[in-house]
């Protein structure tokens, strides 16, 4: 878990309590699958996100589309917020019942709906994790690509618009969703978007539900794109002088038109924590972790070709990983980069990061936000989905000194404001929850946020939908 935020960070917000009318509605209709247990409620109302916010009223276990709607509808006749979760994985607050209300657990609603694998598309209720839907669909020769590190579940994924290391190729949760079912504020179940590759019927309201962070409605099965497991996979690491090196290569790469699959950064401090976590031997230089998916033919041209390129900027090592076992390994390492960073400074607590700018623009952002961490005298460690221009720096502090906090909340203002005059954006994959409210109008223009909120008032006349997120009413 991060550090708290200063409270003055989070805006004020009037809880919307459930009345015990309301508590005893829902145990009537769900029995013991609704929990007022404080611990229930505790572990409901937190995420992986810095913030912190008093828990929900109750949780509800929802099964099915009714249960979701039944829910919702009970919760309205009394204003009482809805809040959706799905593992916890969340990084910017989304998970916490800051007005209060009932929060809609769906993980049990974790069933495979349809493989159409002609189509290359599949079914599942929001319940399902990626890692889940890989295994079940592994028979077929298909795969769903989107990894956002956290086994996170597909509803939520769509719901924060996420993506994560195969972004580069494969796209985001905004490419790779077809389709959605949503129940709205009012309790009616929804059907978004087909199974058709493309459409021009009406408003894509599909889009609009991917990103909505649970404010517009709650999603309750999604239609996603699939694809064909590659012939031949093979993931390689370079080692290189400076973090503007290893940058250049993967914007030079891109540049070329090269289909590289995944493309990560990992600068000297979080190759040594992972290291030491994951006792590995890798060179403790800023590091390119890559992946070639294709045929034989195919990964040997895309891997000689950015070997050549790595050596023009200094890359030296290039090490290959061809086995399953390897490349898991390598992977499991990137994944745990986070609590690697964590466990290099006993006790600290970890504020992240989540800018995306444009590949060209990618190496200024990245040394300019360093000089200024190291003018700091602050400890960090740098990781990104480099291959699409989007980097976390992690600002590894003493919970116990509020300054260091504050100066971390400082550095990432002005990382954000650099991302943001470099044409980029305060969130590749996050999301802007709770955290990122200001940054989004200085991203977006208030006029944006405006009309974001009278579609949010169109469709949420109460504001029950995970209120609070985004912008506040």
């Amino acid at each position: 878990m991060n550090a708290p935020l200063p409270s003055h960070v989070l805006p004020e917000a009037l809880r919307r309590t459930a009345s015990p009318a309301l508590l005893e509605r829902l145990k009537a209709r769900f029995g013991e699958r609704c929990s007022t247990a404080l611990a229930v409620r505790q572990q409901h109302g937190r995420d992986e996100s810095p913030l912190d916010a008093p828990p929900p009223d109750a949780v509800v276990w929802c099964e099915s589309n009714e249960d979701v709607a039944d829910a919702v509808r009970l919760a309205a006749d009394e204003a009482v917020p809805v809040i959706p979760f799905g593992v916890g994985s969340s990084l910017e607050g989304h998970l916490l019942a800051v007005q209060g209300g009932i929060s809609l657990d769906l993980s049990r609603m974790n069933r495979v709906l349809a493989v159409q694998p002609e189509d290359l598309t599949v079914t599942v209720q929001a319940g399902v994790t990626r890692k889940q839907l890989n295994d079940e669909i592994r028979h077929t020769g298909l795969f769903f690509p989107i990894d956002p590190g956290a086994d996170a579940s597909l509803g939520g994924m769509s719901a924060t618009r996420a993506s994560g290391t195969n972004a580069v190729r494969y796209g985001t949760m905004r490419e790779n969703v077809l389709g959605l079912t949503v129940v709205t504020a009012s309790g009616e179940v929804l059907h978004t978007g087909t199974r058709a590759r493309k459409s021009s019927a009406g408003y894509d309201l599909t889009r609009l539900m991917v990103g909505s962070e649970g404010t517009l409605g709650v999603i309750t099965e999604v239609t996603l794109r699939l694809y064909p497991q590659p012939e031949a996979v093979s993931a390689a690491t370079c080692s290189f002088p400076s973090i503007d090196a290893a940058v250049r290569t993967t914007i030079e790469v891109i540049q070329l038109g090269v289909p590289i699959a995944r493309c990560e950064l990992l600068d000297a401090n979080a190759v040594r924590a992972v290291n030491r976590h994951d006792r590995l031997a890798l060179k403790e230089a800023p590091m390119l972790l890559m992946e070639f998916h294709g045929s034989p033919a195919g990964v040997a041209e895309q891997a000689a070709t950015v070997q050549a390129v790595a050596a023009e900027h200094g890359g030296e090592g290039f090490e290959w990983a061809t086995t399953t076992e390897e490349r898991t390994r390598l992977w499991t390492a990137r994944h745990h980069a986070y609590f690697s960073a964590l466990q290099s400074r006993p006790g600290c607590r970890c504020v992240t990061t989540d800018t995306c700018v444009p590949i060209s623009r990618l190496a200024q952002c990245i040394d300019e936000s360093v000089a200024e961490v190291e003018a700091a005298g602050l400890p960090y460690f740098i990781v990104g989905h480099v291959g699409d221009g989007n980097f976390h720096l992690g600002y590894l502090i003493d919970p116990a000194i509020p300054a260091e906090r504050e100066q971390a909340e400082a550095l990432n203002q002005r990382l954000v404001e650099r991302a943001i005059r470099l044409d980029g954006t305060c969130t590749g994959e996050h999301g802007i929850g709770l955290h990122k409210m200001d940054f989004l109008v200085t991203e977006a223009g208030a006029g944006a946020v405006a009309l974001m909120r009278s579609v949010k008032q169109a469709l949420d006349p109460k504001n029950i939908m995970n209120p609070g997120k985004i912008f506040t009413l």
